[in-house]
């Protein structure tokens, strides 16, 4: 029923693309669409679903109208893991928007801020996404229960620019050698992250 009332509603409004969030439980036990390949496979569905002849027209040029938002404290919620969910979106060109925040694994949606647990989860998500080449947004998704919001706005700015400047500053061409050469290459790409660390 769901997926037919998203299809419907795409098709009274042709050419608009849709973003889903996949979320393990909260506030049901089991929500619709709890994991990435859920939503990656409603994504497929609902688009099938389609009627509208310019929906179907932008489907048949290869531009995806269902995508996802995929969100760090849902995915950690779910035991999964943040740079392959983002992955799994983005090689099914489907990756419309990302929400940052922190969440230990399990766990209530804490919605904290960025780094504050699991720095390596989201680092490692950034480095993925600047790897495959995304230029969309960063959306931060925080619920600042002991700051002022502004102080928390500023706090997780600061947090994505140091990831973005670390990995910036990374020797890309060595890792990459390193990963496709491992026989070669044993105990590299560590050394480079811990020297990365200084």
């Amino acid at each position: 029923m769901f997926e037919g009332a998203v299809a419907y509603a795409m098709d009274e409004v042709p050419g608009v693309s849709v973003a889903i969030e996949p979320k393990p439980y909260e506030p049901a036990p089991n929500n619709i669409y709890r994991t990435t390949a859920d939503g990656l496979l409603a994504c497929r569905d609902i688009e099938s679903r389609l009627k509208s002849e310019q929906n179907k027209y932008l489907l048949s040029e290869g531009y995806p109208l269902m995508g996802m938002q995929p969100e760090i404290g849902h995915i950690r919620m779910g035991y999964e893991d943040t740079p392959y969910a983002f992955c799994r979106a983005m090689r099914q060109g489907r990756l419309f928007h990302t929400h940052w925040n922190s969440q230990p694994l399990g766990n209530y949606d804490q919605d904290l801020n960025v780094g504050v647990v699991e720095w390596q989860q989201a680092e490692a998500a950034m480095y993925v996404l600047k790897m495959h080449g995304y230029r969309e947004y960063y959306g931060i998704d925080i619920n600042p229960e002991r700051m002022p919001a502004e102080k928390a706005v500023e706090i997780n700015c600061l947090a994505l620019n140091i990831i973005n400047d670390r990995i910036n500053s990374l020797p890309h061409e060595e890792i990459i050698e390193s990963y496709f050469d491992p026989e070669n290459h044993r105990g590299d790409i560590e050394l480079i992250l811990a020297k990365a660390m200084k």
